[in-house]
């Protein structure tokens, strides 16, 4: 049984409706044009009926003025047999007045045309209940009837209910029997109220529901799906990085201990290494709009047997000014190269941050431990100074100091007879003290059986001006640059 007044289902017996609070009659309501029109057939058909019996009283009494008594004694069957026949047909007339008009209001109450008539008529006049009442029957008539429900809920918008207008767009959406037309309808309907208030999550969760991949790339700018994982959940015995990744602009906040996720929890930047021990990921996408994806759950548990590769600085890619590589990890057993070969004891060790060689390099560090060469992490680089000064005429302008200044005699580095010589080569490229950039060259002695050591003399060579400097480390091991002219200066007064 449905309520007569808004339309929802109700349980058989039941005579208040628990969704609009109306009361169920059982006794159907008269329409008020067919209750009027059946009132007046009846008065009309009574007043004929009054009217016959009275000319019939009339004729009576004008009979039994021309008549003595005898003949009034006489008449009497008579008169009474003219007035019966008129009595009854009357009385027949006003049967098949009554059922006429409870036939009319049955039809009517059993037409769903007659309803809707009604209904539009009672809209066009502003009689919105009186409406309702007239679309609730025609339902009950034909409760598939997709439009009717879409009539009746524009009434209730006609009204200000917002609340029975949702509710009746949200059974258009629920229906088997809405064609596709109708479904998107009721859909941008829907969507519109949700638009006003402001509550994008709703119509996000609506357009999820609906499985329905037309209305999902229409309003696919409403729509968050749920982040994407770069690995299954599962057992692993090795390092996992982990990759979240989601359609659309936003951010994606994850928890690893379980705990659900919110917008205070980490924010994703960067994959997720996943180390020895057991993971329960959950993350969850909000997009620019401020709806929220539902929250993904994934498990794993680590064992890692491998060593764990380093952890370097600078990542891959092409350089402008100078920079350090530097293990940010345990360096202990650390080894590197910068010919692209992998690492082995033979390697250097590192020790400290290595200046980013000039042009192109290809490093690869790896840990080494017990004969066991663990993970390699590599990186290439290209190191490209905006200047047109280059170290060989850093090295030129050192060696030429040298000879001006009396320590060597030629450019060959020659300082007396013998075939020993002072030789100037260029080492890197920094920034010292945030001075500027400058090349480091360093003086190496190389004796004639070919013998070289370095001196503990450096140079920096400003990469860009080509300007010279003494270049030595304070007590802190911190490099600090000496004028040449000053340090001459005071050579000679001491």
């Amino acid at each position: 049984m449905k309520c007569p007044n808004c339309g929802c289902d109700m349980p058989e017996g039941v005579l208040y409706c628990e969704h609009c609070g109306e009361d169920i009659h059982i006794v159907p309501d008269f329409e008020p044009e067919l209750e009027r029109n059946m009132e007046e057939t009846m008065e009309q058909t009574i007043n004929n009926v009054l009217e016959e019996l009275h000319e019939g009283m009339n004729a009576g009494e004008e009979e039994e003025t021309g008549e003595d008594l005898e003949e009034d004694l006489y008449q009497e069957p008579l008169h009474r047999k003219r007035i019966w026949p008129r009595v009854l047909l009357i009385f027949t007339g006003l049967l098949f007045a009554g059922t006429g008009a409870v036939g009319w209001y049955l039809h009517g109450y059993y037409s769903e045309e007659y309803q809707v008539d009604r209904a539009e008529q009672y809209v066009t006049q502003g009689k919105y209940e009186e409406a309702i009442s007239c679309y609730n029957r025609a339902l009950e008539l034909d409760e598939e009837n997709i439009e009717l429900i879409f009539k009746l809920a524009d009434v209730y918008l006609l009204k200000n209910n917002k609340v029975e207008y949702e509710y009746l767009l949200r059974e258009i959406v629920r229906s088997k029997q809405a064609t596709a037309e109708q479904l998107n309808g009721a859909y941008g309907k829907l969507i519109a109220i949700y638009k006003d208030r402001g509550d994008y999550q709703t119509i996000n969760d609506l357009l999820l529901a609906s499985n329905n991949d037309t209305l999902l790339a229409t309003y696919q700018n409403y729509i968050v799906k749920d982040p994407e994982f770069s690995i299954n959940e599962g057992y692993y015995t090795s390092i996992q990085p982990l990759k979240l990744t989601a359609a659309g602009s936003g951010k994606i906040y994850y928890t690893l201990d379980g705990s659900d996720p919110t917008k205070e929890s980490n924010q994703y930047t960067a994959p997720i290494i996943l180390e020895n021990g057991d993971y329960v990921v959950k993350a969850f996408f909000v997009n620019d709009r401020d709806i929220a994806s539902d929250v993904v759950t994934k498990e794993y548990h680590i064992e890692n047997t491998e060593i764990l590769p380093p952890e370097i600085s600078a990542i891959s890619g092409e350089y402008n000014f100078p920079m350090y590589i530097e293990v940010t990890s345990d360096t202990e057993d650390v080894y590197y190269t910068t010919d692209g070969s992998n690492p082995t004891y033979d390697s250097t060790a590192y020790t400290g941050p290595i200046p980013m060689p000039l042009g192109r390099s290809h490093f690869k560090f790896a840990r080494i431990k017990e004969g066991v060469t663990g993970t390699v992490a590599e990186r290439k680089y290209r190191l490209v100074m905006n200047t047109d000064y280059t170290p060989e005429e850093a090295v030129t302008s050192v060696v030429e100091y040298a000879i001006s200044s009396e320590k060597i005699r030629d450019s060959e580095g020659h300082f007396d007879e013998s075939d020993d010589r002072y030789l100037y080569q260029y080492l890197y490229v920094t920034n010292i003290q945030k001075v500027d950039d400058f090349y480091v060259i360093v003086e190496i002695y190389r004796t004639a059986d070919g013998n070289m050591t370095r001196t503990g003399n450096n140079f920096a060579v400003n990469a860009y001006t080509g300007e010279l400097f003494k270049l030595q480390r304070d007590e802190r091991g911190r490099l600090s640059l000496i004028d040449l002219e000053e340090r001459e200066d005071s050579s000679e007064e001491e």
